[in-house]
């Protein structure tokens, strides 16, 4: 198909041939700082003919994209009027090839990149965008208390090190202890904790004492008792501020063992365990991890829910031995989500600082839900009965996830 040429109106052929003669007499050549592609060339003034760009032909039809108007430069003329037409052909065929490809290949990537936008919508293959990963130290930075420029390396530290004073499989090394006699024992102590209304920290300490020791040392059925607090004894010398007296002790026991017999015992444990009390108990994880699954730092209900939920695994021995405290944590704070129904229920932030995978808790957090699931028919209720009470939330009498943990 024969290319159209650019027709030039005849006042517009005035003005044209006026800016020539102009340019001629300033004895200057100037070019349109545009792309050739738009260009209106104009050949020598002396020669008086006026060369328009054509449109860019296409790749069958590859015509000369420069011809004369009005009279024009056509074969047997002059030789500097051919080379002139000859050049401006070839750049104009350069760049129109350079321009076309581009801009094709431009807008093909843009099109396809719009159909497969809307493809993937159609289809619901949409990926959504991940939750944002909060800066939960973010309102604690003006604290100086709250060291929050070494908090990263802190809880790095207690990850590495939190195997370090785990108990293995011990009951075989003790002939007259059982898992249950032991269940029983914390039971009672996390009564005598809240009946002296002592720190949580004070709580984990001691039943990380009973079972390290339990697990170096072979002790009769007799004494358990006076192990369990006797530990009590050490956590809160280590933990509280005014701690309870030997003598309390010894009265909460209902005068079962002496004062002496408690000291004793209380110097056996800090033998047997090289006088290490400092150690990164679940405590230490909950902390942490209820701030990074709290919108608010004052959601009690979460925090009463988790606590709850992290001394009923305190409890049972084969979670004690099997689940690391940094794991037990997280899993408490994974069923806590899903029972209060706090989507989703594991977040960027939560999976940041706890280190763990929603598929990686998934057995501990089943073992959670069993466990709360059997609380009110338990005959142990000291856990069930503190958190039955609006001090606490009454977080025990709600009902545990149904279909969010028993279908995965």
């Amino acid at each position: 198909m024969a290319s159209r040429a650019v027709v030039v109106v005849p006042h517009q052929l005035q003005r044209e041939e006026g800016k020539q003669k102009k340019v001629a007499a300033e004895g200057k050549n100037r070019q349109v700082l545009q792309d050739i592609s738009n260009l209106v060339v104009t050949a020598p003034a002396a020669q008086g003919k006026i060369l328009a760009k054509l449109p860019v032909p296409s790749e069958k039809n590859k015509k000369p994209v420069i011809e004369v108007i009005n009279g024009g430069l056509t074969a047997g003329k002059s030789g500097a009027a051919k080379k002139a037409v000859a050049a401006v052909n070839e750049k104009s065929a350069v760049s129109g090839r350079r321009s076309r490809g581009g801009a094709s290949k431009k807008n093909a990537r843009a099109f396809t990149s719009i159909l497969s936008a809307r493809s993937k919508a159609a289809c619901g293959l949409t990926s959504k965008p991940k939750d944002p990963k909060v800066d939960i130290d973010a309102a604690d930075a003006d604290n100086e208390l709250a060291v929050v420029e070494y908090l990263d390396e802190i809880y790095q530290f207690y990850k590495l090190t939190e195997d370090d004073n785990r108990v293995n499989e011990y009951m075989a090394l003790q002939p007259e202890i059982n898992a249950k006699m032991r269940s029983i024992l914390v039971d009672w102590l996390i009564e005598v904790h809240h009946k002296f209304e002592l720190m949580p920290e004070t709580l984990y300490l001691t039943i990380n004492l009973v079972d390290r020791f339990l697990s170096v040392k072979v002790v009769p059925r007799r004494e358990l008792q006076l192990v369990g607090i006797s530990s009590m004894l050490l956590a809160s010398k280590y933990e509280e501020i005014w701690a309870p007296e030997v003598n309390d002790f010894v009265c909460i026991s209902d005068n079962a063992y002496g004062k002496e017999k408690v000291l004793v015992m209380e110097k056996a444990i800090l033998g047997k365990l090289g006088w290490c009390l400092t150690v990164p108990t679940t405590y230490v994880f909950l902390v942490r991890y209820i701030k990074a699954s709290s919108a608010s730092s004052d959601d009690e209900l979460m925090e009463n829910m988790v606590y709850f939920l992290a001394e009923l695994g305190l409890m049972d021995y084969s979670a004690t031995i099997l689940y690391c405290p940094s794991m037990m944590a997280a899993s408490a704070v994974y069923v806590a989500r899903c029972t209060l129904d706090r989507t989703p229920f594991w977040t960027e932030t939560l999976k940041h600082h706890t280190g763990y995978s929603e598929d990686e808790l998934m057995d501990c957090t089943k073992l959670l839900h069993t466990f709360h699931s059997a609380a009110a028919e338990s005959k142990l209720k000291a856990v069930y009965n503190k958190f039955c009470s609006p001090q606490h939330g009454a977080v025990a009498l709600l009902s545990p996830p149904g279909g969010n943990l028993s279908t995965k």
